[in-house]
């Protein structure tokens, strides 16, 4: 019964601690602008600009899916509880 309920703890705990790199790929076209930026100092060079970049992309996708959960967190939580006292 613990396990059952440590395991999505576990998983979310994991996606958090994940590096940042992984989750910010970043759009093709963020790509293309950040490789062609000169490899110079302005900015700390063009490696810091596609890292920012990326972190940036990844701000702006998560704050929808935060702003979702916040509003329908109750309408969440009764399908969860629905779903699983289902029979079948």
């Amino acid at each position: 019964m613990r396990i059952r309920h440590l395991l999505p703890l576990a998983a979310v705990l994991l996606l958090v601690l994940a590096p940042a790199d992984l989750w910010a790929q970043g759009c093709a076209m963020c790509k293309a602008v950040a490789g062609s930026q000169a490899e110079d100092n302005v900015y700390g060079g063009a490696q810091a600009i596609g890292a920012g970049l990326n972190k940036g992309i990844l701000f702006i996708m998560a704050v929808p899916y935060v702003l979702l959960f916040l509003f329908f967190r109750k309408k969440i939580g009764s399908f969860l509880r629905e779903f699983r006292n289902a029979q079948g």
